[in-house]
């Protein structure tokens, strides 16, 4: 942590111990004791941190949030391409049903092979997103 983190984490923490004993029912003398107190407890409490382990544990917290923030991206992308991979299936029934109702076995073939084309692309795609 750098001597600016630290010196605003002091501050921070001052802030509101101070607050906490303004507000308190007690007399003013007594309070700045107990915020000297306090301040002067946290100040210790800061000099006792290993810089290194603290850098290391925000680093690593850093990371793990990257990291389900990533993966929050790849739930949405498959949940989204699942959703459309129904809607295309639906889609492509619909086109055979059409060209069964016309009644002409090219346009049937057609569209019997659209459909088992679409149902491909979609495999693979949801098989990617998977493997990711």
């Amino acid at each position: 942590m750098s001597k600016k983190g630290t010196g605003k984490l002091i501050l921070g923490a001052g802030i509101g111990a101070g607050l906490a004993l303004l507000f308190a029912p007690k007399k003013g003398v007594e309070l700045r004791a107990d915020l000297k107190k306090r301040i002067g407890d946290l100040t210790n409490k800061v000099k006792e941190l290993d810089k290194e382990e603290v850098k290391e544990n925000l680093e690593k917290k850093i990371e793990e949030i990257k990291q389900e923030i990533e993966d929050l991206d790849k739930e949405k992308v498959k949940k989204i391409a699942t959703k459309k991979a129904k809607q295309l299936k639906k889609k492509t029934e619909e086109l055979v049903e059409y060209a069964k109702e016309k009644g002409t076995p090219v346009l049937e073939k057609a569209a019997t092979e659209v459909k088992k084309q679409a149902a491909n692309v979609c495999r693979e795609v949801l098989a990617k997103l998977e493997d990711e």
